[in-house]
């Protein structure tokens, strides 16, 4: 087990290449399970989610490899349904297999889903979804049963507008018989190229990019290639790092649309952004960071994968900012490690009260989850003095390298190996 340790109080300065989006790869690989043939998927970043999917596709029959950035998918000789609980536990994605399983052969087994350690996801919208094209579902010691002799179109109007559930209805309508209309659809980028992915196929989707999609099902799907979109939960937590510290960096990064609410918050506090082409340019340099509020929403809304990282950025603003996420209404495990470092947190429900203060201190603090741990990491960037973050595991299921990005930048951070918890 590794931990980082971080010298803060350095400018940054130079520019970074932001990775494939983690959330839309994971949703993708699966869908290749709806096709016999060689999937090649480029754009695929180095993390640890992605080596896990890669092990639950090679249980299932998927002959899977991976080089850099490119994994090659070859879904000819699928030999299994199940999705087992040594493979499903470390990662809520891997309910993913559901969909596809299920539409091309009528059964699946899969392990009721894991992943980070907050908060209850639950999976109901999916196997609702499921019911509605007329499968029969089951949980039985843990595992979710699902047969069909023949998936078929219904309207499935969601209660929430959700990404997961969004990805598994999708894969499962494409072979259905007739016609899906899902209503309150996610309509964040990763859902979007996910359909791209399933229209090169052959799938028939109609509103792709709106909250309304209509699926026309068809019989037979084709093997394709597909390149990730670039994640913007990386792009704006790379942005902070610019911010929090004070500097002026760059960052390569397409389809900057995908972070307006973010870089339009970045400037409500000051900072100043110049995008030309796909490079974003942050310089805040002499920044007096001026104290924001934020609200979580589903997209184009503030993501709630930045929520923690603008707590962090919060702590040193000139006055009071209220953060709420209206997303996931108990996930601020970081903030009693930010208040460790000097940061003056109060919670109220939902809502994090954020106090600006002059400066943070070096302290040692403990990761919890994925967007907890980056928070984390940028607090110790501005901080005085040493910060050490353990439990870094929780970074590397879905950022590609940070500490490496991050020094590239100026940066004083290093990866130690530890035996604390």
């Amino acid at each position: 087990m590794d931990k980082f340790v971080i010298e803060g109080g350095h400018q940054l300065s130079g520019r970074v290449k932001v990775s494939g989006a983690k959330n839309a790869a994971l949703a993708i690989m699966p869908a290749t399970l709806l096709n016999n043939g060689m999937n090649v998927i480029t754009n695929v970043p180095e993390v640890n989610d992605i080596f896990t999917m890669i092990k639950l596709l090679r249980h299932i029959g998927v002959e899977a490899e991976y080089r850099e950035h490119y994994i090659n998918l070859d879904t000819n000789n699928i030999i299994s349904q199940h999705a087992p609980y040594e493979h499903v536990k470390k990662m809520r994605a891997s309910v993913y297999v559901l969909g596809p399983l299920l539409a091309k052969y009528g059964y699946a087994k899969v392990s009721m889903p894991g992943g980070c350690a907050w908060g209850p996801r639950p999976i109901n919208l999916h196997l609702e979804a499921m019911k509605k094209l007329g499968a029969d579902i089951e949980l039985e010691g843990g595992d979710i049963i699902a047969r069909a002799s023949k998936l078929h179109g219904a309207l499935i109007n969601f209660d929430i507008s959700s990404v997961g559930a969004t990805g598994n209805t999708l894969m499962a309508a494409v072979m259905a018989k007739g016609t899906t209309l899902l209503q309150n659809a996610a309509k964040e980028p990763e859902i979007t190229n996910l359909c791209e992915y399933l229209v090169k196929m052959g799938a028939r989707i109609e509103g792709i990019g709106t909250s309304r999609l209509e699926v026309e099902g068809v019989d037979e799907l084709t093997h394709a290639d597909s390149e990730i979109i670039s994640d913007r939960i990386e792009a704006g937590t790379l942005l902070i790092a610019g911010a929090i510290t004070k500097s002026e960096i760059e960052i390569e990064y397409k389809n900057s649309f995908h972070i307006d609410s973010v870089l339009s918050k970045l400037q409500d506090s000051g900072a100043k952004i110049l995008i030309n082409n796909d490079i974003i340019n942050i310089n805040s340099k002499d920044l007096e960071i001026k104290n924001v509020d934020v609200s979580t929403a589903v997209y184009p809304g503030f993501p709630t994968d930045m929520q923690a990282q603008w707590i962090a950025y919060m702590t040193l603003a000139n006055g009071t900012s209220t953060v709420t996420d209206t997303i996931y209404l108990d996930r601020f495990n970081h903030v009693p490690e930010l208040n460790r470092l000097g940061a003056s947190i109060e919670l109220v429900n939902n809502s994090a009260i954020v106090r600006g203060v002059k400066k943070l201190r070096g302290a040692k603090v403990m990761s919890t989850d994925l967007r907890a741990s980056a928070s984390l990491v940028l607090a110790g960037l501005a901080a005085e003095g040493t910060t050490e973050v353990l439990r870094i595991y929780h970074l590397d299921r879905g950022y590609q390298k940070i500490e490496e990005k991050l020094s590239s930048l100026g940066a004083s951070i290093t990866r130690v190996p530890t035996t604390e918890f």
